[in-house]
């Protein structure tokens, strides 16, 4: 089975309470071994809506990904989220 990754495409309403999804969201993360690999940073939109912050998250599989996103740390942290930012995410299964 291969890697997992989240693709997150975000607005960001309020960036004061974005910084308490973060931090609520980093125990889900640190627990299904998530790996950063884009946050944020330079970005060029080549079709279809661009959105202002672009993440990418690898890992250990497609199952731990969605087990991550399904997590109670990550529910709270993901109500969170979506009272502050508007957001598109989905996970893909590597090769």
């Amino acid at each position: 089975m291969g890697k997992g990754y989240w693709i997150a495409r975000v607005d960001i309403r309020d960036a004061e309470r974005y910084k308490d999804y973060v931090a609520a969201a980093k125990p889900a993360f640190e627990r299904f071994e998530a790996k950063f690999l884009a946050r944020g940073g330079t970005y060029t939109g080549l079709e279809g809506m661009a959105r202002a912050r672009n993440v990418v998250i690898e890992f250990p599989s497609y199952q731990a990904a969605i087990d991550c996103y399904n997590s109670p740390e990550y529910q709270i942290a993901a109500k969170i989220r979506q009272e502050v930012a508007d957001a598109e995410l989905v996970v893909v299964e590597g090769a």
